[in-house]
């Protein structure tokens, strides 16, 4: 059995370390951006509730600031806030009257699946069809590829969803409109199950259609790149199929560009969420967002926004962890 050398080992533990670190200040630098984000907005918690319920009593809203803090100095403040997204406590929602961590984890489970279900379809859909382009390159299946892939790549996400909604909805009757599952009906779990796909679907493809593009494009250029090198042309030299020197020599290396990508897109796919689970009726945290930015609900908006971060920068790192096991001269640097 191979065994890693010590220096290899102790570089990719040195070079995990280094990204938990750099993760770590970057979660710190967005808890300080969000605070004073929080008090440079006008008004503050305060301000909120008493106009929620009317009230213009200058004791009643002194207390109030009192109860939250807001009559300390800045840096305490500061501390009290960090120490609260420490516990994960980040309030109530003035909206929904309840937790705003409870109601944030009964909606993250709905946006992890539309999310992954996309940028999962998109990475698979998109790397066959860079393939399939670089190995037919200036043919016409070439041609066809880089058509759709330009279209999508201009296509913004919410009228595709519009379109996908006018067709397969309106016009076909093959898929639900709203929402995650059709609640007034007794399912089982298998059927359960086939009602939320049947739900997923519009969603899905909407989202994923412009990184279908992206990865399209990058993965065609990455081929085209690594098709001419020494090690390919030294398989061909050997008599190797093509198919084999394909996703044997030519793939792994040609992935490369199209995982960086990826992790840098989590981002913007959850931005694009928003959009997406506004169109589709589907009860995510983009959705969530949407509504309390629209009701000025400052407490769930913040605890969104953490945990948005926590996400992106989980994948960022889960991204960079993958790249060591493709790539292990990147644990050198």
């Amino acid at each position: 059995m191979a065994v890693n050398p010590p220096g290899r080992a102790t570089g990719r533990t040195r070079y995990i370390l280094r990204r938990l670190g750099q993760a770590l200040a970057v979660l710190v630098i967005v808890v300080v951006l969000q605070f004073f984000l929080l008090h440079l907005a006008p008004g503050d918690i305060a301000d909120v509730i008493a106009g929620e319920v009317q009230a213009s009593d200058p004791q009643f809203i002194a207390k109030l600031r009192a109860d939250f803090g807001l009559d300390q100095s800045l840096l305490v403040q500061l501390g009290l806030f960090a120490w609260h997204i420490l516990q994960l406590d980040f309030g109530n929602s003035h909206a929904f009257n309840v937790p705003v961590i409870q109601i944030i984890a009964e909606r993250l489970p709905a946006t992890l699946l539309l999310m992954t279900t996309a940028i999962g379809s998109a990475f698979v859909v998109g790397s066959m069809l860079g393939m399939a382009a670089a190995m037919k390159v200036g043919r016409w299946p070439d041609v066809v590829i880089s058509v759709l892939a330009l279209l999508f790549y201009a296509t913004p996400a919410f009228l595709a969803g519009i379109a996908l909604i006018l067709i397969f909805s309106v016009h076909l009757n093959w898929l639900p409109m709203t929402g995650m599952a059709t609640t007034w009906v007794t399912h089982t779990s298998w059927s359960y199950f086939v009602d939320v796909v049947k739900h997923l679907v519009m969603p899905m493809t909407a989202l994923s259609l412009f990184y279908v593009a992206i990865y399209t494009r990058l993965m065609r250029a990455s081929m085209l790149e690594v098709m001419n090198l020494d090690y390919v042309r030294t398989a061909r030299a050997k008599g190797l199929r093509p198919l084999r020197i394909m996703w044997r020599h030519m793939a792994r290396n040609a992935f490369l560009p199209v995982f960086t990508m990826l992790g840098l897109q989590v981002g913007s796919l959850l931005g694009g969420a928003i959009l997406i689970e506004t169109v589709f009726g589907w009860p995510g945290i983009g959705r969530l967002a949407f509504e309390g930015v629209f009701r000025r609900d400052v407490p769930l908006v913040m605890g969104i926004l953490f945990l948005s971060s926590v996400l992106v920068l989980s994948v960022s790192l889960l991204i960079d962890l993958l790249y060591t096991k493709l790539d292990p001269r990147i644990t050198m640097r």
